[in-house]
């Protein structure tokens, strides 16, 4: 029988109970995402991330560590990194500031800003962060805003790009989010069930063109749990066409993709009926998906958690989900292939340093 292990869950404290621990050492866990909920200090995340690859060597510590509202760990030495959009503003000042502005110097502080990211996450033992934004600012949606590098496609691709080459000097794989595009529609996913109407042509032409520029360079991608009924009756997530024909077949990508979290309201209604965790499940694994994250559910004492990994079992049993070995490798392949820099080295070292000064 073919392993895989697409579930990302989360846990409700800031060490492991024994339910967790059983929870993460489920065959078809494959990994955990953290919040802010879950830190105190280095020391314990460190602890926490050590405690963790004890159940199991090959899960996949995640985190949105984006920069600006989006970073989970802000205290005990994490740097403040800004939101992508300054990185945005001083590529738009090109040629009105100086020598300290401009496309080239932030193309450089992307670089910079992904270095940082990467280092200090991956010294307390995190393996990736949900990053970058890709999506496109087009001034109307709240819940992207200044987590967007800029309005100009062609810009965020190249600072994505930059960013990314950040992270992989750190030794930190990437994820591109939201595919095909959050940007445009006002309503926010986490709360309502976005609908995006323009055509398939526009979307491409603008939104979705960086994952085609990125093909190479991405490692993962998240959908965006939005409608654009001119494509697809289904959110991109739960959508063959959008993850199989569009984002694989036509734009060339290769890499892993992650669903956005299952309890989120643009996720919880497919085909105009409410479906539980288990049915959103493999409804986005069917559809192309390779991971599928289920957050904020441990809260109450993981009920929701359990019943995901139980309905999935038996789905599997019941050949209504099959597990694809490529699904498996590519999560594996996101796994650090590099030692971590510890943090009191990773203080003095010179590359860090300089990273910081290149900083908005």
């Amino acid at each position: 029988m073919t392993h895989a292990a697409p579930v990302i869950l989360d846990i409700a404290g800031t060490r492991l109970t024994a339910a967790d621990r059983q929870r993460l050492g489920h065959p078809l866990t494959g990994g955990i995402i953290l919040f802010a909920r879950n830190w105190e200090s280095r020391a314990q995340l460190d602890a926490l991330c050590a405690e963790i690859k004890r159940v199991r060597g090959d899960l996949l510590i995640c985190v949105d560590h984006e920069g600006g509202r989006v970073q989970r760990f802000r205290t005990d030495g994490f740097t403040h990194l800004p939101p992508m959009r300054a990185l945005g503003e001083l590529w738009m000042h090109d040629g009105k500031g100086g020598p300290g502005s401009g496309a080239m110097r932030a193309t450089n502080a992307a670089s910079a800003a992904g270095y940082v990211l990467a280092a200090e996450l991956r010294a307390c033992g995190v393996d990736l962060s949900f990053t970058p934004v890709l999506d496109l600012d087009h001034g109307d949606s709240a819940v992207i805003g200044d987590r967007a590098f800029a309005r100009d496609s062609r810009v965020v691709s190249l600072l994505a790009k930059s960013l990314m080459h950040g992270l992989l000097r750190a030794g930190m794989s990437n994820c591109g989010k939201h595919f095909p595009g959050h940007g445009f529609v006002r309503a926010d996913s986490h709360t309502d069930i976005p609908v995006d109407r323009r055509s398939l042509k526009a979307i491409l032409a603008d939104d979705a063109a960086p994952y085609g520029w990125l093909n190479t360079t991405l490692d993962s991608v998240m959908p965006a749990h939005v409608i654009y009924p001119k494509v697809d009756a289904r959110p991109a997530g739960f959508s063959s066409r959008w993850l199989n024909d569009i984002l694989r077949h036509q734009l060339g990508f290769g890499g892993a993709i992650f669903s956005d979290d299952l309890s989120m309201a643009g996720a919880r209604q497919i085909d105009g009926r409410e479906v539980t965790y288990t049915e959103a499940a493999v409804a986005a694994l069917e559809a192309g998906c390779d991971l599928v994250l289920l957050c904020n559910q441990s809260l109450d004492g993981g009920v929701a958690v359990d019943a995901l990994l139980d309905g999935l079992a038996e789905a599997q049993l019941k050949a209504r989900w099959q597990p694809r070995e490529a699904s498996e490798m590519r999560r594996l392949a996101l796994l650090p292939h590099s030692p971590a820099l510890p943090w009191d080295d990773l203080m003095c070292s010179p590359e860090y340093i300089h990273a910081l000064e290149l900083l908005p």
